[in-house]
């Protein structure tokens, strides 16, 4: 008979459990499937998984109401009010498409209607309550990374997106073995001596709760070989598994000796209080923990050991306090629940909001958490402490890249390449990002700020700005701009002085490419306000090629991989410089070498080749600038 077991070793858990992950390095627990989006809730996505549609999928009235042509309704006023007549309107629902001519939706609300038509007592301006194609979800962007686990929301948008089946990490399945000659089961009446088993059905429960699939086998008596044959048997068959209790110092605790013939113990022992007697093996190449038998020890055992090997990763949750970076107004009738982004910047963790709208539905799956706003409240101020309740795991924050400034479509490739950080991007446009990063607010802005003294990029600006303080430039690519247009280019745009006739789309004041765009008409004199359009506005590029896709717009300046993505042509007009203004005491963040590291990999310049347009030669390179 095997001698009582007196001498545990007594690991610190983290070394525990990294002793024990690094044997599935190269085997990991999980396999893939292929299921379809409804029936994908909880479970775990294999790879990113990018939008196969736009959304909306036309532009689309966001009222009730009529859809007019803006231009016509200049005159109308509360002293003048005009009636619309005949085909000067369509009368709209939300959701309704609205196509050229019309470019504006007056609500039902501020409509008069007469036997002669609709009199109206103010003018409407272009795009007024107008959804824009691809306004949530841009064909070709992505909409969830790798390794994120499926919420309701996420549903909606895979849906909305186009994306019907989803390549997921299949469920492990997870053998629960309860030992011990004393326990009985729950309908069993117990007699002195007896304890009812419980641990299997909690353990089975937490099993089900974080993805897997519990199997729970018969009580097993305390006998050498039948818990070595029970043992095989779940290494045969499952992926995981759990022996429950016998796993301390008793003269009937055969768990080790068994693990140890049948196959290898890493850990037997940690340092935690209660829980102590954890053993961690391996059978078979499968991962076997060994649950001690006390109901708190043995969640505390699931939460450290079993959780993150089915899970792939360490979790940890809660509510954190977080500092405001803008204000938000709120009402006074309601209690709002605020989307935010979340990262720390120094010593603080800043909470960045994000879109409020009712139909932004990529803004929940993009959120850290929410702030939320108590009723009878008229708003928070930038600078105020606020609670979250995160809604992602609190050690995903501590790792977060928190980007703010102009988008690319390579910071969605590199958020779902980054091993080991986060990346959290927000887009304003490059001087949106750079007040942000003076601000404190971010720990890089992407910039792509030409100065039109010098005809330099990004360097100049940093300087003008960030006076007295030591800061840096990572160096990203040199990205191609030019005129995006339908394919064929049937109305033969050949450069920017063709833009005055036709319907244009531009980006929005601050944007490194509005910048640029100015510079170049500057240039060739055209002025402007000749060009139809260049007043409305979209945030990112794609959103810039998919109104022209759409059929909204004509053409509009943008990078040469958007025009790609959504199979445009494209006319070449410069080519510029897309990079990352950074605090030099940000450097030496471990996140930040990441993903520094990320831009000098052959993996991202392959992908970005993919796409077109760029220039990979200095990515990754830092430059150090005394301002």
């Amino acid at each position: 008979m095997p001698k009582r077991n007196l001498y545990l070793t007594n690991t610190p858990i983290d070394e525990a459990l990294g002793s024990f992950w690094m044997h599935f390095n190269e085997k990991p627990v999980h396999s893939t499937e292929t299921i379809h989006v409804a029936e994908s809730l909880g479970r775990t996505t294999a790879e990113a998984v990018f939008a196969r549609n736009n959304s909306p999928l036309y532009d689309c009235a966001a009222m009730d109401g009529i859809a007019v042509v803006s231009g016509k309704t200049a005159s109308a006023s509360e002293n003048n009010p005009l009636t619309l007549t005949g085909d000067e309107f369509l009368v709209v629902d939300t959701g309704d498409p609205v196509q050229p001519p019309f470019d504006a939706v007056i609500m039902a609300e501020e409509l008069e209607e007469t036997a002669e038509g609709m009199i109206i007592r103010q003018s409407a301006a272009p795009w007024q309550h107008l959804r824009p194609i691809g306004e949530d979800i841009v064909q070709g962007e992505m909409v969830l990374p790798s390794l994120h686990k499926i919420r309701p929301m996420d549903i909606g948008v895979l849906l909305s997106g186009g994306i019907t089946q989803v390549l997921v990490k299949s469920q492990p399945s997870v053998a629960i073995i309860p030992t011990g000659t004393e326990l009985v089961e729950a309908h069993q009446t117990p007699k002195i001596g007896d304890i009812i088993e419980s641990n299997s059905y909690m353990l089975g429960a937490l099993v089900a709760q974080d993805g897997g699939k519990p199997a729970r086998f018969g009580i097993v008596a305390d006998d050498y070989n039948t818990i070595k044959e029970s043992l095989l048997q779940a290494a045969e068959n499952h992926d995981i598994i759990l022996i429950c209790s016998g796993t301390s110092a008793g003269r009937e605790d055969f768990a080790v000796h068994v693990l140890n013939e049948i196959g290898q113990v890493i850990v037997h022992g940690v340092a935690m209080k209660p829980g102590k007697p954890v053993i961690l093996a391996i059978v078979a190449g499968k991962p076997v923990i060994g649950v001690p038998g006390y109901p708190v020890s043995a969640f505390i055992a699931y939460e450290n050991f079993v959780k993150p090997i089915l899970l792939g990763e360490k979790p940890s949750s809660g509510v954190i306090q977080a500092t405001l970076t803008r204000r938000l107004v709120s009402s006074f009738k309601h209690q709002e629940y605020v989307r935010v982004k979340v990262g720390r910047i120094g010593e603080k963790l800043v909470a960045t909001p994000l879109a409020r709208g009712a139909g932004a539905a990529m803004s929940l799956v993009r959120a850290d958490g929410f702030c939320v706003i108590p009723r009878d409240y008229e708003g928070l101020d930038a600078g105020a402490v606020v609670e979250v309740v995160l809604c992602r795991e609190i050690a995903d924050l501590e790792r977060t890249v928190v980007a703010i400034g102009s988008h690319d479509m390579m910071l969605d490739i590199m958020s779902d390449m980054l091993s080991g950080a986060n990346l959290s991007s927000s887009h304003v446009g490059s001087m949106g990002g750079l007040m942000a990063l003076k601000n404190g607010e971010a720990h890089i802005a992407p910039i792509h700020q030409l100065d039109e003294a010098t005809g330099e990029y990004n360097i100049p600006i940093i300087k003008k700005l960030f006076g007295g303080r030591k800061m840096a430039l990572i160096k990203g690519v040199g990205r191609v701009q030019g005129v995006m247009t339908a394919v064929g280019n049937p109305l033969n745009i050949q450069g920017l002085a063709d833009l005055t006739k036709h319907r244009f789309i531009n980006r929005q004041r601050g944007a490194g490419t509005r910048i640029l765009l100015d510079y170049k008409l500057a240039q060739e004199g055209v002025d402007p306000e000749s060009i139809s359009g260049y007043d409305r506005e979209a945030a990112t590029h794609m959103a810039v090629a998919a109104a022209i896709a759409g059929g909204s717009a004509d053409c509009g300046l943008g990078i040469q991989a958007a025009a790609n993505a959504m199979g445009l042509d494209f006319i070449p007009i410069d080519t510029e410089e897309y990079d990352f203004a950074i605090p030099q005491e940000f450097l030496t963040l471990d996140h930040i070498q990441i993903f520094i590291n990320t831009l000098k990999s052959p993996d991202l310049h392959g992908k970005l080749a993919e796409l077109g347009g760029y220039d990979t030669s200095r990515c990754g390179e830092v430059i150090l600038i005394d301002c």
